[in-house]
């Protein structure tokens, strides 16, 4: 074999190499790339919201006591939820008909995204869990499924599926213990309920329940098999939620159960 075609004959055997190795990572970056992303549509959303009927107008006074309920959650929860490596707390709760869904079980099965949301009475929780819906396909590739969690009656979660369709659980924390022990929950204060109220036509009572302004900072968990947290987003800020993108990029490097 001359030196030319010794060359043409290891390009040719990188090639079919490199034609065995690149594939899944190239379909990987694929199927990123083609999944929702939620802080695009948060931006579509705003440049759209203020020419719709539907627009609160909110006075000045409002949205400075908006402004600083804000500044005081933050200063008050710096570092919301749990951190990569912990101990994921389990829990039983009530899906959306009523029946109770365990994280263990679950875990049985697979991975789990656990998603914390606030309520169906809010636009960024329903752009997320939209996302999720068209995502689920690619986490379902890794085994993985989706729940999420609200401090929200069933019924209302119930209402929420039948519109928009959701094909994972949605779980009611009622007692407001799961929220706590994934450290996200927080409570809407008098003043500032006054002012949903007011601005938005808000009561989130109507839709916790009587006596129950308790709320979870939006937070995103993925959890292994072996229940321990491989990835983690929390942010006081609502607009701001973990991507698509990044849940299959934390499912990707979860180690597979034989």
């Amino acid at each position: 074999m001359t030196y030319s075609s010794k060359w043409v004959f290891q390009l040719t055997m990188l090639s079919m190499a490199l034609s065995i190795v690149l594939p899944p990572f190239a379909q990987a970056a694929d199927n990123a790339a083609a999944l929702p992303n939620i802080a695009e549509r948060v931006k579509a959303f705003e440049q759209q919201r203020p020419s719709t009927k539907e627009a609160p107008k909110i006075a000045p006074k409002d949205k400075a006591v908006m402004a600083k309920a804000a500044q005081d959650l933050a200063a008050a929860m710096p570092n919301p939820g749990l951190t990569v490596g912990a101990k994921a707390p389990d829990f039983s709760l009530k899906n959306a008909e009523g029946k109770i869904v365990g994280l263990h079980n679950a875990l049985k099965q697979g991975p789990v995204v656990l998603v914390f949301y606030r309520g169906a009475w809010c636009p960024y929780c329903n752009l997320q869990l939209h996302a999720l819906k068209e995502s689920l396909p690619a986490f379902q590739k890794y085994g993985a499924s989706i729940i999420a969690i609200t401090p929200q009656t069933p019924d209302k979660s119930l209402a929420q599926v039948k519109k928009d369709g959701y094909p994972f659980e949605i779980l009611s924390d009622l007692d407001d213990h799961v929220m706590k022990a994934y450290k996200l929950y927080w409570e809407v204060t008098p003043e500032l309920d006054a002012t949903y109220k007011k601005s938005f036509g808000l009561d989130v009572q109507a839709f916790n329940g009587q006596g129950r302004r308790g709320l979870p900072v939006p937070g995103t968990f993925i959890i292994d098999q072996s229940g321990i947290v491989r990835a983690a987003s929390a942010d006081t800020n609502y607009k701001k939620r973990m991507e698509p993108a990044d849940i299959l990029a934390a499912l990707e490097k979860l180690p597979r159960k034989k």
